[in-house]
């Protein structure tokens, strides 16, 4: 019980965890499976699991290794893997860079699928086409053929591309409004700043966010790539 959740736990730590953050992470699963045992106890045995683990990924037959570094413990690859690392890092594609108003027309395509850019820019309160234009560039979004209404307007989905964003099997595992802004600002905030002006945050509907899926409050962008009209004003 104890080895594959020391495992996991360094595995997932974005820096070195120290034996008393690990120690405060398990004391009650292991006063579970021993009750009354002493806090030196539950160290000794985290100790010397890590000395297993740390033995274990030291072998040839791994890629990575289990280190003490700063005071804590991490998972790194090992310096003989360094060249096909840094080959897999040099293939990745860029970071998504989105704005608010992609965000916020990234939710509405998603809960509101298939639509289209008249009843997405009615639900956000601008005219979305630009940002539309972005998102399809982006490949989080995809047509879904055209509305039996008058003018046949192009219905949107989102793609595949953004079932992998979010490590979706499909659309049904969509997780609440809520919880989507999470993923949103798990996803995207470290790309802000982005597309899209101050202006075309603030033009858009106040509501959008929260009734349609919580889009994050992000400080807008300040570069002008995306241009949104009012919707209201919109010439016929």
């Amino acid at each position: 019980m104890l080895r594959p959740q020391l495992e996991a736990i360094i595995y997932a730590a974005e820096t070195p965890i120290s034996l008393d953050q690990i120690y405060s992470l398990v004391k009650e699963s292991l006063l579970a499976e021993t009750p009354g045992i002493d806090p030196a106890e539950i160290k000794s045995r985290i100790r010397a699991t890590l000395g297993e683990l740390i033995a274990e990924y030291s072998g040839a037959d791994h890629g990575i290794e289990i280190r003490q570094v700063a005071g804590g413990y991490r998972m790194s690859t090992k310096p003989e893997q360094h060249d096909v690392v840094r080959a897999f890092a040099k293939s990745l594609k860029p970071p998504f860079r989105l704005s608010l108003p992609a965000l916020e027309t990234l939710a509405v395509v998603a809960y509101k699928q298939p639509v289209t850019v008249p009843e997405i820019s009615e639900i956000r309160g601008v005219d979305s086409g630009g940002v539309i234009a972005t998102l399809l560039d982006r490949k989080l979004i995809t047509t879904a053929g055209r509305k039996a209404v008058i003018g046949r307007p192009i219905l949107y989905k989102t793609s595949k591309e953004f079932l992998l964003r979010f490590g979706l099997k499909d659309v049904n595992e969509l997780p609440s409004m809520e919880e989507f802004e999470k993923l949103l600002a798990e996803s995207f905030q470290s790309d802000f700043p982005s597309e899209g002006t101050a202006a075309e945050a603030s033009s858009s509907s106040p509501e959008t966010a929260a009734e349609i899926a919580g889009a994050p409050e992000f400080e807008p962008a300040t570069n002008e790539e995306e241009t949104e009209t009012p919707a209201a004003t919109k010439p016929e």
